[in-house]
């Protein structure tokens, strides 16, 4: 066979763009309905049209492809559907910003125009990161790609929200949001960040409305005081249990309001009292509630103070905290303010502060549609690996509130909900009304808002496949087969695909949720834009290639815990890859004489031939039996070690002398076993490095077209030997000890030893004999003599016990004692000095008074340092002089 110059040098920027398009271009990654397969399959968390790749996309994706090239090589009917999410308001923000540039607002354009903007951005830029997920390999079936807005899930939406609301699950009211006054709109719990701020509790006193005093409360927002509408104290506070029920006075508008009992009020807080202001507090809201309290907006949508809020209105927030905290001192009722620091809530889109309103929003009832999800995580039909996560999904499906589902946007499913002029009905439907569904009327207006993104991303296994369609796709791979994600959106997004599909496909919607954790940095800090620690995957993948990236994200990561990125670990992952182009290389330099169609007797293979097969065979099971328990990291080390540690640092050393002598059947036997085992290894290493793994794969002999589609190692009996290979992991060990007692006398490479051996073990012996010339290759040893193990044991030589032997390596000849001894005086008087000089330090008094006890320590710890070293040269000298 001969050598290209395609494999020349490993250069993966030469090789990755040209193996993706072959893939693609060839169908590799699209697998057609097949029943009389297994299906396995998975549907991609959609990134959105806005994204850019990041390291936690990279990592997604390559636990993904390695699962999906895995079973695709299994035999599996494959499917991994990819898609996009329409991100509604990260896209919004996005698109104003591109129009602001232009001195307009989404108001000048008004909603359709705005729209078609939206679209046309969508169109320019939403592929990108599709381009930039196949840059990493990922093997999605691109022909089957779905977005959020696309007809058919458009379709799904419009079914899902009617069929909710028929069944009374969807509700309009009056509760408390999220509120972003930059962006207008309600936002779900993740489309909010908390940061730690510096801030303050200010103490105010109440009068209390009979004239007996007052009631002193603790507040971090004295803004809302005019929204107030009860005090609340702990049930359980003796302090205050003689207030219960009277009434106090709201001082910045003289409004009497109730002190209530309420076992929310943690009384070791501030002065255990608390004002309660159920429009502007989530907590306060659900007080609020459950004691029927009146509900006072004292915000405008835009965050500034609305009449309601009397002689502040059109303040700024911060505007109308310092008015009222002027006017509680202007009125003596300020008692004191204590710095503090909290979390306070921004918008992750624009960094507004967000600001809890109740406003009339579009709910959906949670607690029906939370049963059935729970009971199929806890029924064991679909497992979390790691199974600890297990707890976190039912914590918050026990304790769940209604959703809010409806957003103050443009961009968007709109709510499918008419309203009547005319007859003042509420029209919902699956299609578009051009009247009244009750009194036909034509004066019909749809409501303005669009649902919340996580409300189609909720129904991504199934209407990505179809739904409501009855199709073959979802006849064949729903539910899907393994979902794999983040830890930080299983509230988020796991949880809403697993109600959804439960009520709408009466079936869970993946059997394996696969967690994995955050990529941090090198610090174990979480990446971010503030911090400026992030890192571009593709800059990675420019510098050290995609397959580099993809075995580092893998390796040493264990499933639900956090990782640290080291480019350290890159760059030796891109050696690897180096490695193992080398490795084949070699392997094809000796393939001019290659005969595909021989196959040798076992009678014909040597003690390593056998010992690297059986070695093989093992890590076929190890990494299968690993992948099957989503344990990837474990699967990619053993892999590795087989690679470089097992057949590139042994096999292929001890191969040499076989293939560069005669051509005979020795050398034909070693050919292959060369390929044969390289064949498997590139196979078993496919899904992590697939690049690499493809162009070193279509070099070889081979069958098939592509690697991706050749078939998953199986192991093979026949060529398991374990009794061979443990004989030779001894002889392994007895040449390792050979070479460390080499470095530790200190000598030259290009000298040959001589060896005496005693063996405890006959078979070992016989070992040794037969295959003397290992010993010779690798550890330059010219002569083995085998001792009694009783026998006297040789003197001026080295001893090295390893399981089975005692080994003894003479050291006449080998060593140039006075070169020696006098390098060794030479080290010895530089020590002398540096042991002089800590001693005089840690006599000296005047140091030992005013150093840290910290340095001190250092100075005893680095004295003792030296003085072991001069205590191992002493026994060396020792040691040379017997020789």
């Amino acid at each position: 066979m001969r050598l290209t110059d395609e494999l020349d040098k490993y250069e993966p920027g030469q090789i990755e763009g040209k193996w993706y398009n072959y893939w693609e271009t060839h169908g590799v990654f699209h697998d057609e309905v097949d029943e009389t397969k297994e299906p396995y399959s998975i549907v991609l968390p959609p990134p959105n049209v806005t994204g850019q790749l990041h390291m936690g996309h990279a990592l997604d994706n390559t636990l993904q492809d390695i699962l999906i090239r895995y079973k695709r090589m299994q035999g599996f009917n494959v499917l991994w559907l990819p898609g996009k999410d329409h991100a509604g308001i990260a896209t919004q923000v996005k698109v104003e910003k591109q129009i602001a540039e232009e001195g307009l607002t989404k108001y000048d354009l008004g909603r359709e125009k705005f729209l078609e903007r939206v679209w046309q951005w969508k169109e320019e830029y939403g592929d990108r990161i599709g381009q930039q997920i196949r840059r990493l390999g990922s093997s999605c079936d691109w022909t089957r790609e779905r977005f959020t807005m696309d007809d058919i899930c458009a379709g799904a939406v419009r079914e899902v929200f009617v069929s909710l609301y028929e069944k009374g699950l969807i509700y309009q009211g009056n509760r408390i949001t999220n509120w972003c006054p930059r962006c207008h709109t309600a936002l779900s719990d993740i489309e909010v960040e908390y940061k730690e701020e510096q801030g303050s509790l200010w103490y105010f006193n109440y009068p209390l409305s009979d004239g007996s005093g007052t009631i002193q409360v603790a507040t971090t927002r004295p803004e809302t005081i005019p929204g107030d509408t009860a005090i609340a104290v702990s049930p359980e506070d003796e302090r205050y249990k003689h207030l219960i029920g009277k009434m106090a006075i709201v001082p910045v508008n003289g409004r009497e309001i109730p002190i209530i009992a309420d076992s929310y009020v943690d009384p070791a807080y501030g002065t255990g009292c608390v004002k309660i202001t159920p429009a502007h507090d989530p907590n306060d809201f659900e007080v609020g509630q459950r004691h029927d309290l009146e509900t006072i907006l004292v915000m405008n949508l835009d965050g500034t103070m609305n009449k309601l809020a009397g002689s502040y209105v059109g303040m700024t927030t911060k505007e109308a905290r310092k008015a009222i905290v002027k006017d509680m001192k202007d009125k003596g009722l300020f008692v004191k303010m204590e710095e503090r620091v909290h979390a306070v809530g921004h918008c992750s889109r624009c960094s507004t502060v967000v600001e809890p309103m109740t406003t009339k929003q579009w709910f959906v009832k949670m607690e029906p549609l939370a049963k059935p999800a729970l009971e199929a995580v806890q029924s064991g039909k679909t497992r979390f690996v790691p199974e600890r996560f297990t707890n976190t999904y039912i914590h918050w499906l026990e304790n769940i509130h209604d959703w809010c589902i409806s957003r103050q946007l443009w961009w968007g499913h709109r709510i499918p909900v008419w309203y009547c002029e005319d007859c003042g009905e509420t029209c919902v439907s699956r299609t578009d009304l051009e009247e009244c569904t009750h009194c036909h009327s034509k004066h019909i207006k749809q409501d303005s808002d669009v649902l919340d993104t996580w409300f189609s991303s909720g129904l991504w296994p199934f209407s990505t496949m179809g739904w409501p369609e009855q199709t073959a796709e979802l006849k064949q791979w729903y539910p899907t087969s393994t979902m794999v994600t983040g830890y930080d959106i299983i509230f988020f997004w796991v949880a809403r695909m697993m109600f959804m599909s439960m009520e709408f496909m009466k079936e869970i919607p993946f059997k394996h949720i696969f967690i994995h954790g955050l990529v941090r940095d090198s610090q174990g800090r979480k990446m971010s834009k503030s911090l400026g620690n992030g890192i571009d995957p593709l800059e990675v993948i420019e510098t050290y290639g995609a397959d580099a990236l993809r075995f580092t994200l893998v390796t040493g990561n264990t499933p639900g815990n956090d990782m640290r990125f080291y480019y350290e670990k890159v760059e030796g992952n891109r050696n690897f890859a180096n490695k193992l182009w080398n490795a084949t290389k070699f392997t094809i330099m000796n393939l001019d004489d290659y005969e595909e169609s021989f196959v040798p007797d076992v009678e014909d293979f040597t003690l390593a031939d056998r010992w690297i097969l059986t070695c093989l065979n093992k890590t076929i099971q190890h990494v299968s039996k690993n992948l099957d328990k989503y344990e990837l990291g474990e699967a990619a080390d053993s892999i590795y070690n087989f690679a470089w540690n097992y057949f590139c640092d042994w096999y292929i050393e001890l191969s040499k002398n076989r293939l560069y002598g005669e051509h005979n059947r020795d050398r034909q036997v070693n050919q292959y076993v060369l390929v044969y085992v390289l064949n498997k290894m590139l196979s078993l290493l496919h899904p992590f490095m697939p690049f690499i793994t493809e162009h070193l794969w279509q070099h070889l002999p081979h069958e098939g077209e592509t690697i991706a589609r050749s078939i998953w190692p199986a192991v093979n009996n026949e060529y398991v030997f374990d009794q061979e290979a443990e004989q030779m992991e001894r002889m392994m060990d007895a040449i390792k000890a050979i070479r460390n007692m080499r470095a530790e006398s200190n000598v030259a490479p290009n000298k040959m030893c001589h060896i005496q051996i005693s063996f405890m073990r006959d078979d070992l012996q016989v070992c040794v004999e037969r295959n003397q010339d290992y010993f010779e290759k690798l550890a330059h040893v010219e002569n083995i003599k085998v001792i009694s193990i009783s026998a006297d044991k040789p003197d001026n030589a080295v001893a090295s016990v390893v399981t089975g032997m005692e080994l003894y390596m003479e050291l006449s000849g080998l060593v140039d004692v006075e070169k020696e001894r006098a390098k060794i005086l030479k080290t010895q008087e530089t020590l002398e000095k540096d042991i002089k000089r800590a001693s005089g330090k840690l006599t000296n008094q005047g140091f030992l008074a005013k150093a840290p006890a910290a340095v001190i320590e250092k100075e005893k710890a680095k004295l003792e340092e030296l003085q072991n070293k001069m205590k191992s040269l002493e026994e060396r000298l020792a040691f040379l002089a017997k020789l």
